[in-house]
């Protein structure tokens, strides 16, 4: 099937619209770059043809590259992949660098034919790398478009020639929050930072590129880089000023990303290098730093689980059979800080939101919450006033059950007691349609116990949302053991209505995100308790990726949460518990009143504001530092193991039916390594062999909690990886 259209109107000018059948917006395959390049030859062989304009048929111009193709095993491209795979980025460069030269005359640089680009709506990626080997820019003012470079975010980095163009365009200073943090802007911002040329009005869009293209000089199609005499701005790295700009660069991609992340290290090795050669040799360097990203195993987990395996999930890889469930109206019970946050999300998503509390005041507070998001999105310019009283106005604060009436799900968010939960459970299914679904926003009690307070347990669901709920990404639905497939349907859509990503696990204690990260955090305690130092177990995370240790962790969550998780926990294991040296330390730190950031007193001490000073040093009078301290290796495979063998046996236990729900909503749900891929990413990149030879030694020196499931220790007999053995089909 075509992914380009090709026509020529009478007045000489060729339109090639972008238009990928069956997709919502565009995305370039490898099928897609042929054909492209098969229209660009034929309009610069036809002599009728005076000039191409480049557009999209969608409304928007293009997502970017068709990731898959780069998450493909880097076996499947021969016996030399390293170099099928350059030559593959060399063609694609050479494509790029046929439309910029346009058949112009190589020494006097005269007689191409102008190719711009009128872009609609949102370009990303690729979507803007082709652009910008175009002789001009054109966008559509749409304030709801995106322009931007976001490959960082994913492992990868610009490798299509965005990296050096942008570098050679703008210097590498200007260049570097579209590379580095893959920023994106709407149009008008990106014409003042130099990404794009003109932002026209929409209906103007084609009409104004097609009279650039018919007034179009020589020296209108020439790139800067190919002028003679061209300096970069900000000057070359071996200037004063762009040298400096390195040294800033360097440490600022170092102190983000603690050298853990390669995508970043070889964008800024591409541009350090490349703006120091020709732009033909600039393209090579970028490509070959790109060959190296691609068969990099971390870069191919990163590109499989935040882009393959999560747009799976958003898609609805695992939702049972059923017709559309999606939300008109929403019930949430309780205004505090998590159903003031439900209640935002929806109602900014189109649901109208009751939202019930035990008193008015406290009602209009949890309204209030989502004026103050609305209130700063109107003062970054993100929102008008009109859009705020669109979104509130779908808020009904109140304390009257029955307004719950015609309800088609409603979302329990009260306090963490199963008295209290029973009786709002109760309240409102007097109330809301039989048809209803009712779920209940809880990170540790069992579904299945909550559900006994419901009249209809198959339609009763766990919807564990994540703190601050407008900003995390993941939503964990659990299902109960009477939970219908309905109402896993259901939740699954609600999710995707409010533009989240959901997995879905089965009912146990502290479900799947909990029971993995609570043993992190349990175990930078246990370390503190033998007395290693505080810095070297925060530091140790994060030379694993993790964007915070687990002492960092639990101030900002705060301790007397972990308290009272502790006593609920012991009381329900009863002599199975097993952290009792972690509460020696969590109990201490509560009874000196040292609850974390809230009291501006934990692990660290804190100013009036709540910035962090430093390690609390009263610490070492109750739990004296040891006279050595373990290696980093030790404290890093202890970190790393607490969580990803819970991961394992979440699996092994069917609490996980998913790998892919397991790597997902780690990265998502606590920031699990996203260099790694995830738990079964990162246990496939050290090997299951290796990973039970590490637990064999940990188990040894410091207990049971370290010993290997089964499940691993089957794997590494067969030699079998998660993403390639029986755990894969599981």
């Amino acid at each position: 099937m075509s992914e380009f259209n090709y026509s020529v109107d009478a007045e000489g000018v060729a339109t090639i619209a972008w238009d990928v059948p069956g997709k919502s917006m565009n995305v370039m395959s490898v099928e897609g770059l042929k054909e492209l390049e098969a229209h660009v030859d034929r309009a610069l062989a036809d002599d009728k043809v005076k000039g191409v304009i480049l557009t999209s048929a969608k409304a928007d111009f293009a997502a970017g590259m068709d990731l898959n193709v780069m998450s493909q095993d880097r076996d499947s491209v021969g016996e030399n992949p390293a170099q099928a795979i350059f030559d593959w980025i060399m063609s694609n460069h050479h494509l790029m660098r046929k439309i910029e030269r346009a058949g112009m005359d190589p020494k006097t640089l005269k007689g191409g034919k102008p190719i711009v680009t009128a872009m609609p709506g949102t370009a990303l990626g690729i979507g803007l790398e082709l652009p910008l080997a175009t002789h001009r820019i054109f966008a559509a003012d749409n304030p709801k478009a995106k322009i931007g470079l976001p490959e960082i975010m994913i492992g990868l980095f610009p490798g299509g020639g965005g990296t050096t163009r942008l570098a050679f365009k703008l210097g590498a200073m200007a260049a570097a929050p579209y590379l580095l943090e893959g920023k994106t802007l709407a149009p008008a911002k990106a014409k003042a930072a130099g990404l794009i040329d003109e932002v026209v009005p929409a209906d103007e869009l084609l009409t104004r590129a097609k009279e650039w293209v018919l007034n179009a000089r020589d020296a209108d199609l020439v790139k800067p880089w190919d002028a003679k005499g061209y300096k970069v701005p900000g000057g070359a790295p071996y200037h004063p000023s762009g040298f400096m700009t390195f040294v800033g660069a360097s440490v600022m991609v170092h102190s983000k990303t603690w050298g853990v992340y390669p995508a970043a290290k070889a964008l800024l090795s591409a541009v350090y290098e490349g703006l120091q050669v020709p732009f033909d040799t600039a393209l090579r360097i970028e490509a070959r730093y790109f060959t190296n990203l691609i068969l990099n195993p971390s870069s191919q987990a990163m590109t499989r689980a935040l882009f393959v395996n999560k747009e799976a999930l958003e898609k609805g890889a695992n939702r049972p059979a059923a017709p559309d469930q999606r939300v008109k109206k929403l019930g949430v019970l309780g205004a505090g800080m998590m159903g003031a946050g439900i209640a935002y999300v929806s109602a900014n998503a189109g649901m109208e939101v009751v939202l019930i509390d035990a008193s008015q005041e406290a009602a209009e507070k949890g309204k209030s919450y989502s004026e103050g998001i609305l209130d700063k999105g109107i003062k970054r310019g993100k929102l008008t006033e009109a859009t705020k009283a669109e979104v509130l106005g779908r808020i009904l604060p109140t304390t009257d059950y029955g307004r719950l009436e015609g309800c088609d799900l409603v979302i329990e968010a009260v306090f963490e007691d199963p008295k209290v939960k029973a009786e709002v459970t109760a309240r409102a299914e007097e109330v809301i349609p039989a048809e209803a679904i009712f779920a209940t926003n809880t990170s540790t009690l069992p579904i299945g116990e909550l559900a006994k307070a419901s009249r209809r347990p198959e339609q009763f669901i766990g919807i564990h949302f994540f703190s601050p709920v407008d900003k995390m990404l993941l939503v964990e639905i659990i299902k109960g053991r009477e939970t219908g497939d309905r109402a896993v349907a259901k939740a699954l859509d609600y999710v995707r209505q409010i533009r989240k990503t959901p997995i879905v696990v089965n009912d146990a204690r502290f479900f799947y995100a909990n029971r993995c990260i609570i043993p992190y955090i349990n175990e930078g305690m246990r370390l503190v308790k033998e007395g290693v130092a505080p810095a070297l177990v925060d530091n140790a995370a994060r030379l694993l990726g993790f964007p915070v240790g687990p002492l960092q962790l639990v101030d900002e969550t705060s301790l007397d949460l972990g308290a009272k998780i502790a006593r609920a926990t012991k009381a329900a294991m009863g002599e199975a518990y097993p952290d009792d040296a972690v509460d020696e330390v969590v109990f201490w730190m509560v009874d000196q009143g040292r609850l974390g950031r809230k009291a501006k007193a934990g692990f660290f001490d804190y100013d009036e504001a709540g910035k962090r000073l430093g390690y609390w040093q009263g610490l070492a009078g109750k739990f004296p530092r040891a006279a050595e301290q373990p290696e980093l290796s030790e404290v890093k495979h202890r970190l790393m193991m607490a969580q990803v063998l819970e991961a394992v046996r979440a699996l092994e236990t069917g609490v996980l039916t998913d790998i892919r729900e397991g790597d997902v909503g780690a990265i998502l749900g606590w920031g699990f390594a996203p260099w790694s891929g995830g738990p079964f990413s990162w246990l496939d990149m050290l090997g299951a062999a290796r990973a039970v030879e590490i637990c064999a030694d940990l188990k040894a020196r410091h207990g049971a909690r370290f010993e290997a499931p089964q499940m691993l220790r089957d794997m590494a007999a067969r030699g079998e990886t998660f993403y390639t053995g029986t755990a894969a089909a599981a």
